[in-house]
Order: structure tokens, then C-alpha cells, then sequence
């Protein structure tokens, strides 16, 4: 029976082939790294009956529960679905949208990662297209999520605005800066902007709020890990709205389909096309031609 399976259909709705005839890990879709209780509780319940009593954890925030009969996979779904899990995607198409914990958690993070995550899944998960297509989501400078490698990458910073009047002078925000940007000149801040990165420290370092941030949203573009490690590009300055942010990540992924090869990365698209046509069409969608 299982010889006249159709496997490749199957991994589009994220079931891969093990090793062990008969046998696949089958993914499961994790949007921005959370799973409720009930979630996890469900996972481990469909593990224990239909695997071998154990999950995989991926390196993108993904699960996978190995040893799943393929005779009984309409059944595990079932199981799944009762418990608030969907089953993932494979090949190419837009993949899992990866996040840190963002503001809501991390005392470090500017923008609220989980809810872009949502919104980035809801918007393109599973969206057809030459290759597979990663986002990931950043809360800020630390990079825990290293957006720049994803094919379209968003990280947290916020635009600074210092007030002379709250300052007193004590040079915290100085020595929070890692880049350089400040210097404490006659008793009031200087700030380089040729130095700045948009990580906030002195916003949340200050203790008199003397730094006023308004947060936003640095894009990159085209990046890739693994065998080939290129750290994607910044186009457009911090985008300080959504609806700016989403124009620009639909014209990002519109360039890639209506440009890329079959199994063509779009990292690949871009050093085979030169980059003057995505630049133009995100710089357009930036300012909402």
C-alpha cells in the first residue's frame, strides 16, 4: 500500500520521508516560536500513541514528530487539529516566520515580535513560489533571531530623540552605546547619527528619560545560512508603521516570484539579476508609490 503513496504530496503538508519505509517526520507549524499548554500537552499525547514518544526540535523553531506511520496520517492530523496544532510545509514555498520574544518579554526588545510574526504567517505561510522563503523576526540589536539571514529579515530598533532639558548629565547613555554614537561634551549628550544604530540602549538605559525612541522596523533582504552564509541588505531607512512594512515585504516576495528560476534561492535571483530591480521596486512600496 504504501508504494502507491504519493510522498511528494505529502511533503507539501510537511510530512518528509524518513529512512524507515513507511515511517516520516512529520512537521508541525510553530508561529513565532509559541505553543500554548494545550498545544504542547497535544504534541506529547500524539507523540507517545502514534511515534516513538519524542519530538525534534528544529533549528528554526520548528517541531517534528518522527516515526509517523504514513497509514495513519489523515488519523494524526485529527489528533493534532483537536488540540489547536497545524502541520507545517515543506519545499518551496514560505516557510515557518521565526521570532524572539520581542518586547512584550525581553527588557531589551523594541517592537512586539510575536504579534509581526502572526500577522507575517497569516499574510504568507505556505504561499507558493520557485523556492522556499524564510522570514525572521528580531527584537533588536542583539540579533538573537540573526535576521539578516532570511531571505527577508525584520529587526527591532527605534528612531532616538534627546532632550536637554531631562539631562543631567551622567553619562549612563554613553556607556550604554556600543557603537560610539555619544559623547558627553559640557555636560550634555552629542550624538553622532553617522554612528548610530537604532538599538535603543539609551532609551532604556536613561535615568531621568532624557532619550524619547519611536519604534520601527530595520528590513533586510536576501539573506541565507547553511551552505552558503550571506547576510542580507538593508534598501529602505527604519520603517516606523506597519502598513509601510507590509508593502515593502510584499514587494520583496512579488520581486522574488515574478523573477526567480525554479529552485532558485532568492539570494541567487539577485546575484544573477543585480540587485537595481529589487532596490527599485521595495524603495517604491517604501514610499507608497
Amino acid at each position: 500500500m504504501t508504494e502507491a503513496i504519493n510522498y511528494a504530496d505529502l511533503k507539501k503538508g510537511g510530512f518528509m520521508k524518513q529512512k524507515q519505509k513507511g515511517y516520516g517526520s512529520l512537521r508541525l507549524q510553530v508561529i513565532g516560536g509559541n505553543l500554548t499548554a494545550e498545544n504542547i500537552k497535544t504534541v506529547a499525547e500524539v507523540a507517545e500513541k502514534y511515534g516513538r514518544g519524542y519530538v525534534h526540535m528544529t533549528s528554526r523553531q520548528g517541531i517534528e514528530i518522527p516515526f509517523i506511520n504514513v497509514e495513519q496520517l489523515a488519523e494524526v492530523k485529527e489528533a493534532l487539529a483537536a488540540g489547536g496544532v497545524k502541520t507545517g510545509v515543506c519545499g518551496p514555498r514560505v516557510r515557518t516566520v521565526t521570532a524572539c520574544q520581542g518586547s512584550e518579554i525581553c527588557p531589551s526588545g523594541c517592537i512586539d515580535t510575536y504579534t509581526i510574526a502572526k500577522e507575517l504567517d497569516a499574510r504568507y505561510f505556505g504561499r507558493e513560489l520557485p523556492h522556499k522563503f524564510k522570514f525572521g523576526v528580531t527584537g533588536c540589536q542583539n540579533n538573537c533571531l540573526k535576521a539578516e539571514e532570511n531571505d527577508v529579515g525584520i529587526k527591532g530598533g527605534m528612531e532616538v530623540a534627546y532632550k536637554t532639558d531631562a539631562c543631567i548629565g551622567c553619562g549612563v547613555c554613553v556607556k550604554a552605546c556600543r557603537t560610539g554614537a555619544l559623547s558627553l561634551v559640557d555636560g550634555k549628550i552629542v550624538l553622532d547619527e553617522s554612528k548610530c544604530n537604532k538599538c535603543a540602549r539609551c532609551v532604556k538605559s536613561c535615568p531621568t528619560d532624557a532619550w524619547e525612541g519611536t519604534p520601527g522596523y530595520i528590513v533586510s533582504f536576501g539573506g541565507t545560512f547553511g551552505n552558503n552564509v550571506f547576510k542580507g541588505e538593508e534598501i529602505v531607512p527604519l520603517i516606523k508603521d506597519k502598513e509601510t512594512l507590509f508593502r515593502v515585504t510584499d514587494a520583496a516576495i512579488e520581486y522574488f516570484e515574478e523573477n526567480a528560476k525554479p529552485s532558485e534561492r532568492f539570494r541567487k535571483t539577485l546575484e544573477r539579476l543585480g540587485e537595481e530591480g529589487l532596490v527599485e521596486k521595495v524603495t517604491a512600496a517604501y514610499e507608497g508609490k
